[in-house]
């Protein structure tokens, strides 16, 4: 797991290739993130399916609702399966473009 901070946001890497360690991982640590934007990087990961990205679903919620952004990378999978309260993106900069635009919309009052 490879941790990076840049500004209001933490970028989390799954450098392992195991998603369910990975998880577990950053739920163990999430009390160190939880008051900034999150971005987890799945990219190294090949075999993400809808199911896998369910599995981030209730941490999502949880981070959502504390009002701050979480954005999951990951390169396979279909966009259209996904539920909407989810974030998923195929590539770093678009998860950073989506927390600046979240960002602007929390300013905004939305």
């Amino acid at each position: 797991m490879k941790v990076e901070e840049k500004g209001h946001t933490v970028i989390i890497k799954d450098t392992q290739g195991d998603v369910a360690a990975f998880l577990a991982k950053v739920t163990a640590g999430y009390t160190t993130f939880k008051e900034k934007n999150l971005i987890l990087d799945l990219t190294s990961d090949n075999d993400i399916s809808l199911d896998t990205v369910l599995t981030f679903l209730s941490l999502s919620n949880k981070h959502r609702k504390a009002k701050k952004s979480f954005v999951l990378v990951a390169n396979d999978v279909d966009f259209n399966e996904l539920p909407e309260e989810m974030v998923v993106v195929p590539t770093l900069l678009e998860a950073n473009d989506i927390i600046e635009m979240e960002e602007i919309e929390r300013d905004l009052g939305f």
